[in-house]
């Protein structure tokens, strides 16, 4: 992943380690963790699929964010030689969220 914080000492003395951080920054991130969830369930999709899953995020941002998980390699963009078709599909970082996003339903299925 690009770019690791700084380790930050928080109120309490704890240090967060940068690698958690960018983590959490990215997954935290609005609309992130739907978009690696409908792709989780549909390995290839096109954007109007995924659009059409996440219906409140607005097309702006779902190209933002779709941009930025692909620069984190989450996610790849093939594009089509001769057509203006566009798919996208998780990398194997992408994929190996699997069991992360596992973790959230159960503790949401619990806790929600």
């Amino acid at each position: 992943m690009p770019k690791l914080a700084e380790k930050k000492t928080t109120e309490t003395g704890c240090k967060l380690c940068p690698k958690f951080t960018q983590t959490f920054m990215m997954l935290g991130k609005k609309w992130n963790g739907l978009i690696i969830e409908v792709l989780l369930e549909q390995p290839t999709l096109r954007f109007k699929d995924i659009a059409g899953a996440i219906t409140k995020c607005s097309d702006r941002v779902l190209c933002e964010r779709l941009k930025e998980l692909e620069d984190e390699q989450i996610i790849v963009r093939k594009t089509y030689a001769g057509s203006s078709r566009v798919d996208y599909a998780l990398t194997e970082r992408g994929r190996e969220l699997a069991p992360v996003m596992k973790a959230v339903h159960a503790w949401s299925d619990k806790w929600c």
